[in-house]
């Protein structure tokens, strides 16, 4: 996972780009929008789920072996200095990962390449899974 190119402004995270490999032998489908959460330490009970927004039309991707499929995150962005801060007044919160649900596909583990993941109001856009690498 790594920051998106065209995103909110702000000091948090704003938006990033989960890209997902197809690593069985056979071509696989995806369709949807996937579900995310704040990883929690520990256990995946203690998970945050985030409030997802869907944002696109969902349409089948054919994913061949080794094949990739995207979406994009955009969160509710932490502004300001150090700790920065939400303009709903809540606390901004970080996790160093998140669970990204791809439906048909399972729950995966994913990480930004640089840094952990600030965001307020635990709600998220998410982009329907796409084979078209979004920016």
């Amino acid at each position: 996972m790594y920051q998106a190119g065209v995103r909110p402004e702000g000091t948090g995270t704003g938006a990033a780009i989960v890209e997902f490999t197809n690593v069985s032998g056979k071509p696989c489908v995806v369709q949807g929008h996937p579900t995310v959460a704040g990883a929690g330490n520990g256990s995946p009970e203690k998970n945050r789920p985030l409030k997802v927004t869907p944002s696109g039309s969902a349409s089948k991707v054919l994913v061949a072996p080794g094949g990739k499929a995207w979406t994009k995150l955009t969160f509710v962005q932490v502004q300001g200095e150090a700790d920065g801060y939400c303009v709903s007044g809540s606390t901004p919160v970080t996790y160093p990962t998140l669970v990204v649900g791809l439906p048909a596909a399972g729950s995966h583990q994913v990480a930004l390449d640089d840094g952990v993941l600030a965001e307020c109001d635990d709600k998220v856009t998410v982009t329907a899974v796409s084979a078209t690498k979004p920016s």
